[in-house]
Order: structure tokens, then C-alpha cells, then sequence
């Protein structure tokens, strides 16, 4: 009766489990409006920086594009509910995160990296100072 029970039961068990571990986590696969916002942004500002310096452009838009979406990140994970964004704060990740980038594209510009990431996140903080709900 035993092995009767675990044959009929035990495919039905299986298959429920297996179903629902994988429906149940189901979020939808885009990411927020604001995300592709501030990677546009911080791309944007990679090109202006790339013209005001007189620097390839390709490697300002990559470091741009990842310091904003580094900005974007720090925001959500480290502002307070019902306070604006630091905008040292996004400066500063912008500019870390800019520097790692340089550094894993091989452009190996310190500096000039740490200028553009910090560019991105002043604009940021300038052209989206809402208050984090």
C-alpha cells in the first residue's frame, strides 16, 4: 500500500514543486524607467565630456553609461525614504565607479576618469533631485 501511494502521489508532489518554484518568483524582466534614464543620462555626458576635452568618445560614453547606472543603484540602496540624494554622494560613486570601469576597459586615466564619473553624478543629482518615496 505503501509503494502504491508514493507512486501515485510522488510524480503529482514533483511536478507542483517544480511548477511553483519557478512561476512563483516571476517578476517582470524590465528594469525601472529611472535606471535607463540616468545610464542615458550619464552617456550623454560622457559625449560632452569627450567634447570638451578633446577625448575619444567611445570610452567617455562606457564610463559615462556606468557611473550612471552606479549612481543609480547607490540611490536606491542608500537614500533615505523622504529625503533627496546627496549629490556628494552621487559624485563620489560616480567617480568610483567611472575609475573601476577605466580600469577593467584598460583605459588607464585616473583622473580623467574619476572627472567624467563625477561629472555624471552632479548631473544627475541636478536633473533628478526628487525626493526618494
Amino acid at each position: 500500500m505503501n509503494l502504491i501511494l508514493k507512486r501515485a502521489l510522488m510524480p503529482g508532489l514533483v511536478a507542483t514543486s517544480l511548477v511553483s518554484a519557478t512561476l512563483l518568483p516571476v517578476k517582470p524582466a524590465s528594469a525601472d524607467q529611472n535606471f535607463w534614464r540616468d545610464v542615458g543620462i550619464g552617456a550623454g555626458v560622457g559625449v560632452g565630456s569627450s567634447i570638451v576635452t578633446g577625448h575619444k568618445v567611445v570610452p567617455n560614453i562606457i564610463n559615462g553609461a556606468a557611473a550612471g547606472a552606479a549612481v543609480n543603484q547607490s540611490r536606491d540602496l542608500l537614500t533615505k525614504k523622504g529625503s533627496r540624494p546627496n549629490v556628494l554622494h552621487d559624485a563620489a560613486v560616480g567617480a568610483g565607479a567611472s575609475t573601476l570601469t577605466g580600469q577593467v576597459t584598460g583605459r588607464r586615466h585616473n583622473v580623467r576618469n574619476a572627472a567624467n564619473g563625477a561629472a555624471v553624478g552632479t548631473v544627475i543629482n541636478i536633473l533628478t533631485p526628487n525626493v526618494r518615496r
